[in-house]
């Protein structure tokens, strides 16, 4: 696990927010504008932003370039980072090719799969979600080859256009085979939490299934983030507990 974060200010709040799927081809696109609208709410009253993985659709860093698409909500996080709040970005399953890129222009700071924080008291793990399900055997293969040092350099060998055409049709096919599926047997997740719980963390904050919910996992509580891309929907903890709000419909609270 990652280092733990430290505790936030009193009266701040906490966001986390995943699967935006940001498409190059969409910009500026209606959830762009909606994101942008959110990171507003942070800056205003936040102190920390987790994004839970698949902010963009599809993410790789050539040494010098970057997609144009995606330059506007890379300047809203320097602009969150610069008015005090702290971004940490959990790689999701369509951008785990991230290096230090954010890092260095936005001051994103990227973690590991997993990562330990501690907010208002309560010992809280976040990851993506992607490869917990026991029918995710065949993913975790191939998400072992696409990390592989050698494979990126491979990849990175191709002319950008290229790459990026071909990786925008592979997104595009497994998100279709995603929306077909549906969200599914969620019980893996569940259970997941439910032995972390048991390990010693009050929540587990998760996103990849696009199913926004709040429910009690063991003594402590498994969130999803959802999507933002149809509920639009975020998570927020304050000192009275995690709130899953979103653009569309009023918050709900647990």
């Amino acid at each position: 696990m990652a280092g733990m974060e430290q505790e936030n200010r009193s009266g701040t709040k906490v966001y986390f927010v995943s699967d935006a799927h940001l498409d190059i081809r969409e910009s500026p696109s209606e959830r762009e504008n909606r994101l942008l609208e959110v990171f507003e709410k942070i800056k205003n009253d936040g102190s920390h932003l987790h994004i839970v993985g698949d902010l963009f659709d599809f993410w790789f860093e050539y040494k010098y370039a970057i997609p144009a698409a995606y330059l506007k909500v890379v300047s809203a996080l320097l602009d969150l980072t610069r008015s005090g709040v702290k971004v940490y970005y959990i790689p999701g399953n369509h951008d785990f090719w991230m290096r230090d890129f954010l890092w260095r222009q936005a001051g994103v700071k990227l973690t590991e799969d997993f990562f330990d924080v501690r907010y208002y008291g309560r010992k809280i793990l976040i990851t993506h979600g992607d490869g917990i399900g026991k029918g995710d055997r065949g993913y975790r293969f191939i998400k072992r080859i696409f990390r592989n040092r050698f494979c990126i350099w491979l990849y990175s060998q191709l002319p950008v256009n290229v790459a990026y055409r071909l990786a925008m049709r592979t997104s595009r096919v497994s998100r279709r085979y995603t929306d077909a599926r549906g969200p599914g047997d969620l019980t893996d997740y569940i259970d997941f939490a439910k032995r972390r719980i048991d390990d010693g963390y009050d929540a587990v904050v998760m996103g990849h299934v696009h199913k926004p919910e709040i429910v009690e996992a063991g003594s402590g509580v498994y969130v999803n983030c959802g999507d933002f891309f149809k509920n639009f929907s975020f998570v927020v903890l304050d000192e009275s507990g995690f709130h899953l709000k979103s653009l569309d419909w009023e918050a709900k609270d647990f």
